[in-house]
C-alpha cells in the first residue's frame, strides 16, 4: 500500500504532536526557551506542549531539598577550632529565576551554605555555639537566604547536626565542668552551715527565754537514748548543783 504525501504530511505532523506532548508531575514546572528567550511564566503541572527544537523544556522540582553540609573546620570567636557539620532545607519559590540567575542552583547553594557555616560560626563563641543553638540557627538561614533569594530559592531551615571537639579541648571542657560541679557543692554546703547555724541561734535564744524548755530537751534526749540497745549508763545531773558546788568552793578559798 503506497501512501500518498498528504498522508505522510499528516502521520509526519501527528507523530510531532505526539512527541511535543510533555507530562509534569504536580511538584515540577517546566521553564520553557523560546527560540533562546524565556517565557515569562513557566508551565505545569500537567500536559504541556513542547514545540522542539524551537521550545527547549527545563525541569525544575519545587519541593523542599535536604542537603547535607560536609564537616567544616572552624576557629570560634574565642579561639577553638572546632568541627562542624548542619543540614540545610531549601526550596525553589521562582523556578525562572532558578534556571536563569544561577547556573546549577543546587550547586551554587551547596557551595554558599558552606561558606556561611564557617563564616556565622566564626563570630560566636564555643558557649554560644553550644548553649544557644537555636539562635546560631536562626542567624544561617537569615544569612543563607538573604543571598539565595535573587536566585529564587528559599531557605526554610538550617540545622547544626554535630560538633566534634579535638582531644586537648574535651579534656579542658570536663575539668571545667568537674570545677563548676565543685563550686555549686561548696556553695550549697556553704549555704546549709549557715542556715544551721541560725537555726541554732534561734534555739538557742528561746530556751534562754524559758529555762523549763532546757529540762524538756533534757528529757527528750534522755529517752532517745534509752530506746536503743546499748551499754550507755546516763547518770543526770542537775547544773544547778555544780553552780552551787562552784560558789561553795570559791566562798571557803576567798575565806582560807
Amino acid at each position: 500500500m503506497i501512501l500518498s504525501p498528504l498522508t505522510i504530511a499528516v502521520l509526519l505532523v501527528i507523530l510531532y504532536l505526539i512527541s511535543s506532548v510533555k507530562i509534569l508531575a504536580e511538584y515540577e514546572r517546566g521553564v520553557i526557551f523560546r527560540l533562546g528567550r524565556v517565557l515569562a511564566q513557566p508551565k505545569g503541572p500537567g500536559i504541556i506542549l513542547v514545540f522542539s527544537p524551537i521550545d527547549r523544556i527545563e525541569r525544575v522540582s519545587l519541593r523542599v531539598e535536604a542537603m547535607d553540609v560536609p564537616s567544616q573546620d572552624v576557629v570560634t570567636k574565642d579561639n577553638v577550632t572546632v568541627k562542624v557539620n548542619a543540614v540545610v532545607y531549601f526550596r525553589v519559590v521562582d523556578p525562572t529565576k532558578a534556571i536563569i540567575e544561577v547556573a546549577k542552583y543546587l550547586y551554587a547553594t551547596s557551595q554558599l551554605a558552606q561558606t556561611t557555616l564557617r563564616s556565622v560560626l566564626g563570630e560566636v563563641e564555643l558557649d554560644e555555639l553550644l548553649s544557644a543553638r537555636e539562635k546560631v540557627n536562626l542567624r544561617l538561614q537569615d544569612v543563607l537566604d538573604k543571598h539565595t533569594d535573587p536566585w529564587g530559592v528559599k531557605v526554610t531551615m538550617v540545622e547544626v547536626k554535630q560538633v566534634d571537639f579535638p582531644e586537648q579541648m574535651i579534656r579542658a571542657i570536663a575539668k571545667q565542668a568537674e570545677a563548676e560541679r565543685e563550686r555549686r557543692a561548696k556553695i550549697i554546703h556553704a549555704e546549709g552551715e549557715y542556715i544551721a547555724a541560725e537555726k541554732l541561734s534561734m534555739a538557742a535564744e528561746m530556751l534562754q527565754r524559758q529555762p523549763a524548755a532546757m529540762q524538756l530537751r533534757y528529757l527528750q534526749t534522755l529517752v532517745e537514748i534509752g530506746a536503743e540497745k546499748n551499754t550507755t549508763v546516763v547518770f543526770p545531773l542537775p547544773i544547778d548543783i555544780i553552780t552551787s558546788l562552784g560558789r561553795i568552793l570559791e566562798k571557803k578559798a576567798a575565806e582560807g
